[in-house]
C-alpha cells in the first residue's frame, strides 16, 4: 500500500487499551505498552487510548478487580467481592461501542478483567478455583455491538500471522468504510469485490464462492447485499491464510504472465512459488518478483488487487509469512 492509497481511506482510528498505549494507568499504576502498537502501526493510524477502570472511576493505584463466578453470573469485583463494577463497565463499554462505530479496530489488554478478548480467569465464588474462559466486561460489549470491528490482544500481536492478519483486516475495513461514506451502489460494490479477489481466495475458498454468488443475485436492495456482503467478507478474513490457500493464490496470479514471460523467468517464478509452498522463503519473495513483472507488464486488474500491497511495505508484516 503507497502513500497514494493510504491518503485515499482516509484517517484510519483504532480503539486501544490506554496501558497498551503506554499510559500508567492499570492497578499498580504501571503500563503494558506495545513496541508495534506505538513505534510501528501507530505511523500509519491515529489511536483511541481508553481506560474502561479509570473511565468509571477507580482511582490509580487501585486493588485488583478479578472476574468472580456466582452462581450462573460473572462479576468484576475485588477478590473479597467487594467493590462489584460490574454494571459500571458494562454500561461504559455500551457507550463506547457507540463511538466505535466509527473505528477500524480495536486492540484489547490481554487477560484483562475488563478488556481482554479471550481467556480472561474467572474465579470461583470461594477463590479456591479458577478457569480461563472468561471475556473482559467491557471488551464483551464492544465486540458484541461491532461484530464487523477487527480486533486484537496485544499479546497475540507478537504472533506474526496473527499481527498480520489483523493490521489486513483493518485496512480492509477502513477502505470499506470510505466506500460506504461515498454512497453505495452495485457497481461500487462489485468494484470493491474484484479488488478483494485474490485476497478472499487465500483466506477461504468457500467464501470466495458465496460472496460471487451473492453479488450475482438481483432480488436484493443493495443496503441488504451491502450488509450481507461485508460480513462475509469481515469472517473470511477472520480465517488465516494457509500456506496451501497462499500457493494457490500465488498460481492464480502467476497465470496473468503467461504471455509475457519467457521460459526462464516462467521457471523462476514457479520456483520461487513452490519454495514458498515448501516453507524454504517467505511470503514476500515470490510477491516481490510478481510485483516486478507487474511493473514490467501493467495489468490493471492485477495491479487494484488488495493482496498484493495490503497494508504499508514498510512495517513488513509478510517477512515471517
Amino acid at each position: 500500500m503507497n502513500e497514494q492509497q493510504l491518503n485515499d481511506i482516509g484517517t484510519i482510528t483504532i480503539g486501544i487499551s490506554a496501558c497498551v498505549h503506554g499510559e500508567n494507568v492499570r492497578f499498580d499504576a504501571s503500563a503494558k505498552p506495545s513496541h508495534f502498537c506505538l513505534k510501528e502501526l501507530g505511523q500509519y493510524v491515529n489511536y483511541k487510548p481508553i481506560c474502561p477502570e479509570v473511565a468509571i472511576g477507580l482511582p490509580v493505584p487501585r486493588p485488583t478487580i478479578r472476574q468472580i463466578k456466582r452462581g450462573e453470573v460473572i462479576h468484576v469485583s475485588r477478590p473479597d467481592g467487594s467493590c462489584d463494577v460490574t454494571d459500571e463497565l458494562k454500561a461504559y463499554g455500551k457507550k463506547i461501542a457507540k463511538i466505535a462505530q466509527d473505528f477500524s479496530g480495536f486492540i484489547f489488554c490481554a487477560k484483562s478483567p475488563s478488556c481482554g478478548m479471550e481467556r480472561v480467569k474467572v474465579y470461583d465464588e470461594d477463590g479456591k478455583g479458577s478457569t480461563s474462559d472468561g471475556i473482559g466486561a467491557f471488551a464483551k460489549e464492544i465486540m458484541n455491538e461491532n461484530p464487523l470491528l477487527p480486533y486484537e490482544e496485544n499479546g497475540r500481536l507478537n504472533d506474526a500471522v496473527i499481527r498480520e492478519n489483523f493490521v489486513s483486516r483493518v485496512f480492509a475495513y477502513r477502505q470499506w468504510q470510505s466506500l460506504l461514506a461515498s454512497g453505495l451502489t452495485k457497481h461500487k460494490l462489485t468494484n470493491f469485490h474484484a479488488k478483494f479477489k485474490y485476497t478472499v481466495m487465500s483466506h477461504d475458498l468457500v467464501a470466495y464462492k458465496t460472496l460471487g454468488r451473492l453479488l450475482a443475485r438481483a432480488d436484493l436492495p443493495i443496503s441488504q447485499m451491502g450488509d450481507e456482503y461485508i460480513l462475509g467478507l469481515m469472517n473470511a478474513l477472520k480465517v488465516k491464510a494457509t500456506r496451501k490457500n497462499h500457493t494457490n493464490t500465488l498460481q492464480h496470479i502467476q497465470g496473468y504472465f503467461s504471455k509475457e514471460l519467457d521460459r526462464q523467468e516462467k521457471q523462476e517464478l514457479c520456483e520461487n512459488i513452490d519454495e514458498y509452498r515448501r516453507g524454504i522463503v517467505p511470503l514476500f519473495v515470490p510477491l516481490t518478483l510478481i510485483k516486478h513483472h507487474l511493473m514490467r507488464f501493467p495489468k490493471q486488474y492485477l495491479k487494484q488487487q488488495f493482496y498484493l500491497s495490503p497494508h504499508p511495505s514498510q512495517l513488513k508484516l509478510r517477512y515471517s509469512l
